[in-house]
């Protein structure tokens, strides 16, 4: 054979290889299931994944980027479910956190007092609604999501959300939700004065909880929890070793698998009803599994009962996907979480962490303000503030000409405090640009302007100190929590499967705002750069990339 045979022998060669890859490549996605695990840190993941053998298993086959980052420091369940399919940061979307303070509106607390606190997933601007019975709202959120986006190119497009929280459905499903539903109490329930038909399932997911609530709860076979089942001693009594929790407690319910099994019952069977992936338009499930939260905060991040619900959760995914395999929609999954966690300073000291504390009382704003007050000779309390940390406010009742005066001396208490990493003055982050780069190297200032949201956050901001919990007594009903701006709390796994889709680990820095404008490349959907503060993912290696140049 000649040199040109051989040569077009050799064409032949790559073109056929060229078709049959372009044959077995992912077909686009008609359906986008994105599932948020509420409090799954990588640290988590990390920790359990070669121990997974069904729907996290699964999963983890796909595209995975183990070190993705809720870059922003306030890293808290609003916050972080707002990044997730908007591509923007906190300082983009205007959630800041989970509750923040408007100084010139007092409302009804939960306590029948005055306070100026405001829910993000509220409008408080409605008629009759306060903190204890607020009107679930998309209001706040400044920016559109995925499903907003199809649905403006696309009427055809459906979007749902079906979620543990309230404020998970909402900022992941937007401000055009077709069926948006969460937990509440005991039950599931969507926005109030919607008049559209509920699910004909719904019935029967409520009745399975109030089922699930009356009787005692059946245990996993805790053999693989056995090596983590610990005591921690706390005030009132242990955790650790997977305590049952009381016939007909409600509350109790949301730190079990229970309510993540119940979630996936209820997207379920609204995708079958809906026929989801089966229109003439790509359409959204969002998912917002919130039990692993609950757990993480009611027992900490080590204990035999995250153990129990991580491998409940695996096993529950599986179910799932099979269902939605027996659809034979061509469907892409993106599993990530809105924040991480960090145990509690108890087990952490029982482990070796001598530095692990609760935060001091005295850091509390009421505190502080208080303080600060006395010592200007001013009346009353002259901060507001939700916690010891994050966004702190001058009172409005401070004059304006004093207002300088009180947050620098306000700031000043709280830098003195030895369990204070920062105090970073707000008028200053705002005239600093957005960081950009690989967010495991933001300096933590860079991770307050990523939060920071002019109108909305405070007059300053404080930081605490790595392992410092921010909840001062173990008694208080939470023994662990998240919210800080170190990597325990911002660092999650993010993962995308598609059934045909090639499988690779890419270990570098991402965020979770460039999931969005991923999956906007991957079904064919135009974004404009200007509009997000994410990018592109590449998830097909090879000569054919999933993002355009």
């Amino acid at each position: 054979m000649g040199a040109k045979q051989v040569l077009a022998a050799s064409a032949a060669v790559l073109l056929s290889v060229g078709c049959l890859r372009a044959q077995t490549a992912p077909p686009t996605p008609k359906l986008v299931v994105a599932i948020s695990v509420d409090q799954l840190s990588s640290d988590l993941f990390a920790e359990y994944r070669s121990k997974f053998t069904g729907g996290l298993k699964r999963i983890s086959q796909g595209v995975v980027f183990p070190s993705g980052y809720q870059s922003h420091a306030a890293t808290e369940t609003c916050p972080g479910h707002s990044t997730i399919l908007t591509g923007a940061r906190p300082a983009r979307s205007g959630i800041i956190a989970n509750n923040w303070a408007d100084p010139a509106k007092p409302r009804t607390g939960k306590d029948g007092k005055a306070n100026f606190e405001v829910y993000c997933a509220e409008d408080e601007n409605v008629v009759g609604s306060n903190a204890s019975d607020y009107t679930v709202s998309s209001v706040h959120l400044k920016v559109p999501t995925l499903g907003d986006r199809l649905k403006a190119a696309n009427k055809d497009s459906r979007v749902v959300a079906v979620a543990g929280k309230d404020r998970a459905a909402v900022m992941m499903g937007g401000h055009a939700i077709d069926q948006g539903w969460w937990w509440s109490k005991d039950s599931f329930v969507t926005f109030k004065g919607r008049t559209e038909k509920p699910p004909l399932g719904l019935a029967a997911v409520n009745a399975r909880a109030k089922a699930l609530i009356a009787r005692p709860p059946i245990t996993l076979p805790s053999g693989a929890c056995q090596g983590h089942a610990d005591a921690v001693a706390i005030e009132g009594g242990s955790v650790g070793t997977l305590a049952k929790r009381k016939v007909g407690d409600a509350r109790a319910l949301r730190a079990s698998s229970d309510l993540d099994q119940l979630t996936l019952d209820l997207a379920r069977t609204i995708t079958t009803e809906m026929k989801l992936g089966k229109g003439p338009a790509t359409d959204v499930l969002a998912v917002g599994l919130s039990a692993t939260d609950y757990v993480g905060h009611s027992f900490g991040t080590s204990g035999a009962e995250m153990c129990s619900q991580l491998f409940a959760l695996d096993a529950m995914l599986g179910r799932f996907l099979t269902a939605l395999d027996a659809t034979g929609v061509p469907y892409l999954v993106v599993l990530t979480a809105d924040h991480g966690g960090h145990d509690l300073p108890e087990r952490n000291k029982q482990n070796g962490v001598p530095d692990a504390a609760r935060v001091d009382p005295a850091l509390a704003p009421a505190t502080v303000g208080k303080v600060v007050a006395k010592a200007l000779d001013m009346p009353g309390n002259a901060l507001i503030g939700e916690a010891p940390f994050g966004d702190i406010y001058v009172s409005h009742s401070v004059p304006a000409d004093k207002r300088s005066t009180v947050r620098d001396a306000a700031m000043k208490v709280y830098r003195e405090h030895p369990q204070v990493e920062a105090v970073i003055d707000g008028e200053f982050l705002s005239q600093l640009p957005m960081p950009s780069g690989d967010p495991a190297a933001w300096t933590i200032v860079d991770r307050a302007r990523a939060s920071y949201f002019a109108g909305r956050s405070g007059d300053f901001v404080v930081l605490l100190k790595p392992r410092i919990t921010p909840i001062p007594s173990s008694g208080l009903g939470y023994v662990a929590t998240h919210g800080s701006p170190w990597d325990y709390d911002r660092r999650v796994p993010i993962l995308f499967w598609q059934k045909g889709m090639k499988g690779f680990e890419q270990p570098n820095g991402v965020e979770t705002v460039d999931i969005m404008p991923t999956l906007a490349a991957l079904i064919g959907l135009d974004v404009p750069k200007s509009d997000i503060d994410g990018r592109c993912l590449d998830l097909i290696r090879g000569d054919a990339s999933s993002c355009k140049p």
